[in-house]
């Protein structure tokens, strides 16, 4: 049997940490676009309480782009993998905004993120295929998916998935959900393999919701009306994204687990998208819920947390936690031979999907 096996990691955490104490300084506006007349430290407290984020990470040199990020875990991952970057059939990069100059904060994704990506590695191969995958922040989650598609039906045998980010550079500083968002980048090489064993992408599913679900999370102007940056940033409707997750979300991880013939207790871990904090610890005890269980039998860690010091990095959420656990790298959490684990991942669309994977 062909199977899509994950043959090596890679992930890139910029340098520059941003606590939250940075905010202070900041007058928030609402969605009126008023001056926010409550305490700044208030409304920061709050934030750190719902979403548990203390600090996340930026690029903090200019010169650098969101393909520079890409690259550079493209190598990590290819050495990693113990392969010439020759060998790859496609190179699979998930973004939202492409590159993004730091100062005029202008949005460019011609040449695509995935050419400069192969550029920028020194790859010559000329079949080696440039996709860009724009899916919101299950962008990552896609590209695996689309990979494993390709590779079991022997278009590809290596394939280069990545997601990356510079999230710092498309908030709207004056919106208080700027202090969710932050960079970085993380990708693997998926192989295909002859191999009789379930081991490897098992399963997975993708569900799009496109109709007044489209405008849950778009780019808008600022709420501060004397804003002369950005007019192209991030825009949430919180509270809708909140119950549309909670509601859709565990129903496609449990439909992923069931129709792979497995139940929510043969999990070993659930790599969710670090989104907000109350949000993913209610998606997994609502997946819990279907099943039958209640929160008490929810194992302890089986769904580790980056978002406390790493912020939300949209498509590099998932990956970053993959190659931190594979080196060993992530406290006390760690991935083993054969345990079975859920990638999944909500996001602007509004889409969702999740991926049953067996290590091998």
């Amino acid at each position: 049997m062909l199977k899509s096996i994950i043959i090596g990691s890679g992930s890139y955490l910029p340098k520059k940490i941003v606590p939250n104490s940075s905010f202070e300084g900041i007058t928030f506006y609402d969605e009126n676009r008023e001056p926010i007349t409550k305490p700044t430290p208030e409304i920061i407290q709050k934030f750190a309480d719902i979403t548990e984020i203390t600090e996340r990470r930026y690029v903090d040199d200019p010169n650098v782009m969101n393909s520079d990020l890409a690259a550079e875990v493209g190598r990590l991952a290819v050495e990693d993998a113990g392969i010439d970057k020759e060998e790859l059939d496609y190179i699979i990069v998930a973004h939202n905004f492409g590159d993004i100059d730091a100062n005029e904060r202008q949005v460019r994704i011609m040449p695509s993120i995935s050419a400069l990506t192969k550029h920028k590695m020194g790859i010559k191969n000329l079949q080696c295929r440039p996709y860009d995958m724009t899916f919101g922040c299950p962008g990552w989650n896609e590209g695996m998916i689309l990979a494993d598609q390709l590779l079991k039906a022997r278009i590809a045998k290596k394939i280069l998935v990545i997601g990356s980010e510079t999230l710092s550079r498309t908030v709207d500083p004056y919106d208080r959900n700027c202090m969710i968002f932050s960079d970085g980048a993380a990708g693997v090489v998926l192989e295909s393999r002859e191999i009789n064993e379930e081991i490897g992408v098992l399963n997975h599913y993708t569900r799009s919701d496109n109709g007044d679900e489209v405008g849950y999370l778009i780019t808008d102007t600022s709420l501060n009306p004397d804003y002369i940056g950005s007019k192209a940033n991030i825009r949430m409707r919180g509270r809708k994204i909140y119950e549309y997750a909670l509601t859709y979300v565990p129903q496609v991880i449990k439909k992923v687990i069931d129709e792979a013939g497995y139940s929510i207790t043969d999990i070993n871990k659930v790599l969710i998208h670090q989104a907000n904090a109350k949000m993913d610890h209610a998606m997994l005890q609502r997946v819990f819920k279907l099943y039958g269980l209640g929160v008490n039998s929810i194992p302890e860690g089986i769904a580790p947390m980056t978002i406390q010091k790493f912020g939300n990095s949209s498509v590099a959420t998932i990956p970053t936690m993959y190659d931190m656990m594979i080196k060993g790298n992530f406290l006390n959490q760690s991935l083993n031979s054969k345990d079975l684990v859920i990638f999944a991942s909500v996001g602007a669309g509004m889409n969702i999907n999740a991926i049953l994977y067996r290590m091998p």
